[in-house]
């Protein structure tokens, strides 16, 4: 098969700008002269777009020089949480410290949670569904979008204990990006035999709150323009696969010490459908998960994976930012029909997170397929762009913070509503207030996407056109 390369691209190297490179940047048109910027057949653009090149390389700079002291952060946050945890409540650490009986949290153990984890710690939600019923695969998807942020042990207890599935090949993997130099890419493979068919479920981990590398990734706007797929995002390309030479081939040389995300989880795929000719697959995930999850796809078309693709069932994203232009769009809608693939893209309310990058004139992305949109009263619709596309709008500015306050209202009540398993956490209800400031980033988490499916109306997405 003929490798595939980009034909054209805009390849940001921020750790190669200094100060007066960022400065320039907005007065000269000429990106080939600029040491940080590498492209091929893009020489000249107007101002707007120099100043999102200005915007994009400024936040990865910051995002470099605050990488350790984040990470110092989220593992003493994360520490202090798990330690608490672990002894059961405050006093209860204070009197251990006293008596030198402090339960110390094990990071490798199933035990351990993530600050997603304790923001939502639900697994089972899946479980108030019947397995034939629609609701129950989206529902478990998301379910299984928001454990990919647990440790390897967290998961493989949740599969395997709690959900009585399988997991496929070493279960969670950590792959590697040839760009980060670093395996800061996450998913897990497991199989659900209670459904007819029974189907293998593919869990890409969204953005981790303190990791710096995904941060970079989520606001990297360089793009890689492929023939006849058109423009993707760069940043989630070198997540899933990118090749040091901006190529996506149908093969590489793997290492097994460092995986390639979506050369391995092809294999692990293709090696099952090889010995089953019945069993299904679905692809899912939350945030930066549902981009690498319609990548993957994206990839399986442009080899020609037929095989595999003819058991791709559904993919089901939560909270997905844009990953191409317009073309790319077309050529993933016509991939879907042609194989007969569902494609839902659940909004929540006013999440930053599906608004961007922007739809505009200068950036280009744009979203596609079926978008299922929830209010902060999860009433749910089908809508062709979820409202507010590009978030920043001023008609907006005071029904965000009134959403946001009810939401803080929300939380209280829910669980009086629908029962103890709807109770916030004190964490996530912490964030609530901070949503009052910045509506749209405690609307991104995990736990109103997973209301929203198990209390919307679950018709949405069965009726729901491919």
């Amino acid at each position: 098969m003929e490798r595939v390369s980009s034909s054209k691209y805009l390849q940001l190297k921020p750790d190669e700008a200094s100060l007066f490179d960022l400065i320039r940047i907005l007065f000269s048109g000429n990106l080939g002269s600029k040491q940080f910027i590498e492209c091929l057949r893009v020489k000249e653009t107007a101002f707007e777009r120099r100043g999102c090149i200005f915007l994009s390389v400024s936040v990865q700079k910051a995002l470099h020089f605050i990488s350790k002291p984040l990470s110092v952060l989220g593992s003493i946050s994360e520490f202090c949480l798990n330690i608490l945890a672990s002894n059961q409540s405050l006093p209860t650490l204070f009197w251990r410290i006293l008596q030198g009986k402090v339960v110390m949290p094990d990071k490798e153990s199933a035990n351990y949670l993530s600050a997603i984890g304790f923001i939502d710690p639900r697994v089972n939600s899946h479980k108030k569904f019947k397995p034939e019923e629609k609701t129950y695969i989206v529902a478990l998807s998301a379910i299984a979008s928001k454990v990919a942020y647990e440790n390897k042990a967290f998961i493989r207890a949740t599969v395997e204990d709690k959900w009585k599935m399988e997991l496929l090949g070493e279960g969670a993997y950590d792959f590697w990006n040839e760009y980060h130099q670093t395996k800061s890419t996450q998913g897990f493979i497991f199989h659900d035999k209670t459904t007819s068919p029974d189907r293998i479920i593919v869990a890409f981990r969204g953005t981790e709150p303190f990791n710096s590398d995904d941060w970079s990734t989520d606001f990297d706007i360089s793009w890689y323009e492929f023939q006849g797929m058109g423009k993707v995002h760069s940043g989630f390309m070198k997540a899933l696969c990118l090749q040091k030479d901006e190529s996506w081939p149908p093969n590489i040389a793997q290492d097994d010490q460092r995986p390639v995300a979506y050369y391995t989880i092809r294999e692990k795929l293709r090696d099952f459908f090889q010995k089953n000719n019945r069993t299904k697959f679905i692809l899912a995930g939350h945030s930066l998960g549902g981009a690498l999850a319609v990548l993957f796809a994206a990839g399986l078309a442009l080899h020609n994976e037929s095989f595999i693709l003819e058991r791709l069932e559904a993919i089901y994203t939560f909270g997905q930012p844009r990953v191409g232009n317009a073309e790319f769009g077309y050529f993933m809608k016509e991939i879907f029909r042609n194989y007969g693939i569902g494609y839902y893209r659940f909004v929540y309310s006013h999440d930053i997170v599906p608004r961007l990058p922007l739809d505009n004139s200068t950036l280009l992305f744009k979203h596609f397929g079926t978008c299922v949109y929830y209010s902060s009263t999860y009433e749910g619709k089908i809508v062709s762009e979820e409202p507010y596309r590009n978030y920043f709008s001023l008609r907006s500015l005071i029904s965000k913070r009134v959403d946001a306050l009810w939401e803080l209202v929300r939380s209280f009540l829910l669980p009086y509503l629908y029962g103890t398993e709807y109770k916030e956490s004190l964490l996530l209800q912490a964030l609530r207030l901070y949503g009052l400031l910045f509506p749209g980033m405690p609307a991104h988490g995990p736990p109103d996407y997973i209301n929203a499916i198990c209390l919307g109306d679950a018709a949405l997405f069965v009726i729901a056109p491919k």
